[in-house]
């Protein structure tokens, strides 16, 4: 896909969507932002001067789509369903909203919507049954669109969400908190960094309109699993930290609990795409962002 092409991008102020766009930019694209006015830019605020911005809760996002060619849309945004997040919120955010996107799209004949998912089963959690559910929405629409979807494994970075386990991890170890309740610590999940999942929305953009109208599928991880309790340990480690007591097995497993994931890479692979960050040199950078942030 040539870097002269227009995306309408959603999520773009949080993680993922941030990123992406800061690389997006530095290839020239023309990004049009679908946000709330209560979102907090902080991510972007250097190319703010460089992207179209439009507050959903302000605009009519319909006629924002209608007026101006858009080549792709890339939907980033989520709810995760955290704290006391009501079903019928993770609903509209995970499955009303892209499929309100889509049908703009479908409607306005945008040739390509790439949908970010994740690698969770449905049985997991009220998120990952939303997400689950739009997909077989999503498939609905691959006779009218190219519908892309990449799950993706649990990916982190800079500038994560402290909500989010590595990041809580790694600020608590920075901050040295005296002791952390954890679980026994035995699941084994697949973490990949920040930088190689952006690079695989790239070598999935990168094809362009040789992939014609259907529904393709990609999965997005490291294909290496690490257990909870050696990931903890590990973050203590390169945080420098001597005194946070790990009490693991304080806290149970969560129902529906995933004892070890599993991910499929061979589609995202034969782009010539693989995981170039380890673990280890991912925290590194990481850790060391947030230490340099200044609020520790």
């Amino acid at each position: 896909m040539s870097a002269d092409r227009t995306i309408l991008m959603t999520g773009g102020t949080g993680f993922l969507g941030s990123h992406l766009i800061l690389r997006l930019v530095r290839e020239d694209f023309r990004i049009l932002l679908l946000k709330r006015s209560s979102s907090n830019p902080w991510r972007i605020q250097q190319v703010l001067d460089r992207i179209t911005a439009y507050d959903i809760d302000e605009t009519d996002v319909e006629r924002v789509v209608a007026l101006q060619p858009i080549d792709v849309v890339i939907h980033c945004a989520t709810n995760y369903g955290r704290g006391n997040q009501d079903s019928i919120g993770i609903l509209e955010s995970n499955v009303v909203f892209p499929l309100t996107i889509l049908e703009l799209a479908r409607k306005n004949q945008i040739g390509c919507f790439i949908n970010t998912d994740t690698i969770l089963g449905r049985e997991v959690s009220p998120y990952s049954l939303a997400k689950n559910q739009f997909k077989e929405w999503f498939k609905l629409y691959a006779k009218d669109l190219r519908c892309i979807n990449i799950s993706l494994e649990h990916f982190y970075g800079p500038y994560d969400d402290e909500s989010k386990f590595v990041t809580y991890l790694i600020k608590s170890m920075i901050h040295n908190v005296p002791l952390l309740d954890l679980t026994p610590g035995e699941q084994k999940r697949d973490f990949i960094y920040i930088d190689d999942v952006v690079e695989a929305f790239i070598k999935i953009m990168g094809l362009g309109e040789r992939l014609g109208k259907g529904f393709y599928h990609y999965e997005v991880g490291t294909n290496q699993t690490i257990e909870i309790r050696k990931l903890v340990a590990l973050i203590k480690n390169l945080a420098g930290n001597r005194t946070t007591f790990l009490n693991f097995g304080a806290l149970p497993y969560r129902e529906n609990e995933i004892m070890e994931s599993h991910v499929e890479t061979s589609e995202i692979r034969k782009l010539g795409w693989k995981p170039e960050v380890s673990l280890e040199e991912g925290l590194r950078r990481t850790i060391q962002m947030e230490k340099s942030r200044g609020d520790v």
